[in-house]
């Protein structure tokens, strides 16, 4: 299993989790650090081995987790808002697709063996707040400054759907299944039907939401201004149960990185990571969050201000390296559709 994160001082920050056999002596081990960036990263993804990030330098940045290093970019016309892993079920390990939004209000695809850029669409007139790839890896859901909901084709490359919502949305995600989606307003998340986005339910967490992370089982992982790291029960539209003050700071990002509690047996653990802006990031076992104060499974300090956080579920990181071009590739002059 293995965590990376991307901070306001413009450093990656690459972890894995050791085994899992022996709980007390749970640990993240460093596998690199360094600045990626010459600004601020705002967006991170992992699938298997593969990981990028994307930053205010208007570059993606492509890491090999096995390795240990970077091995290639992308160079956007504006900064990179959003970036997201399309991995089908028989690739578990290793992602098909990579998507990446931008402040222009674009959304780029690309084919992640080896990783070459095929298309970029014009989604919204302003910035692209979040994105969500579905399951099926066919469609996208994206919200953007614009204060609307877009739904993009991925297979034909182009926007399908475009509406108007009441207040800009920050965060867009699908569930497990991709029959439902969640957004993010401020202290509010919404939950939708994905077949014609009816709404469910609103839930109301009191103080803005920043990140968001879907489980198994229907729950939503959320963390934000409040410190806590929140599970709701989207079946019954009520908080399941909640880690309070998990963090002396902000939480920025959230990670599930086992889908069931039954995954492998009694022995492993449901485990949610969390990322704060004071830099500490921590594993817990959320069966304990009902304890009056669970402690973490283990925790880093990486004396930086976390900006955004991803992970992997995939035990091992042996496997072949990534191919990437041989060139840096750059977007300047590719052709945008509407």
């Amino acid at each position: 299993m293995s965590l990376v994160a991307g901070s306001y001082e413009r450093f990656i920050w690459g972890f894995k989790l050791k085994s899992r056999k022996h709980p007390n002596s749970l640990a993240l081990t460093p596998l690199f650090t360094f600045p990626s960036h010459l600004s601020t990263i705002k967006t991170v993804a992992v699938s298997g081995t593969a990981a990028v990030s994307g930053g205010n330098d208007d570059c993606i940045k492509i890491y090999d987790l096995s390795s240990s290093s970077e091995i290639g970019s992308f160079h956007h016309s504006s900064s990179i808002t959003a970036v997201s892993f399309f991995s089908p079920p028989s690739l578990s390990s290793f992602p098909r697709n990579l998507i990446a939004a931008d402040a222009e209000g674009s959304l780029s695809i690309y084919d992640a063996d080896p990783f070459v850029h095929l298309k970029t669409v014009k989604v919204h007139k302003k910035g692209v707040n979040s994105l969500s790839v579905h399951p099926s890896g066919k469609l996208a859901l994206t919200v953007g400054h614009d204060d609307f909901l877009a739904l993009v084709n991925l297979v034909r490359g182009r926007r399908s759907f475009f509406c108007k919502l009441s207040k800009e949305a920050s965060i867009v995600q699908f569930d497990g299944t991709g029959e439902r989606f969640f957004m993010v307003t401020d202290d509010k998340i919404s939950v939708h039907e994905a077949e014609n986005a009816k709404l469910i339910f609103e839930l109301d967490n009191k103080k803005k939401v920043l990140c968001a992370a879907p489980g198994a089982n229907g729950i939503l992982f959320t963390g934000g201004e409040d410190r806590n790291v929140s599970a709701w029960d989207t079946a019954s539209g009520k908080l399941a149960y909640s880690i309070e003050d998990a963090h002396a700071a902000r939480v920025k990002g959230i990670v599930v990185l086992s889908k069931s509690s039954s995954d492998s047996g009694d022995e492993d653990p449901y485990l949610v990571a969390s990322g704060s802006s004071d830099g500490v990031i921590r594993l817990w076992d959320m069966r304990m969050a009902n304890k009056e104060k669970p402690n973490p499974l283990t925790e880093v300090n990486t004396k930086s201000r976390l900006t955004c956080l991803a992970g992997s579920s995939i035990r091992s990181l042996n496997r072949p390296r990534l191919e990437t071009p041989n060139a840096v590739e750059t977007q300047d002059a590719a052709a945008v559709e509407s």
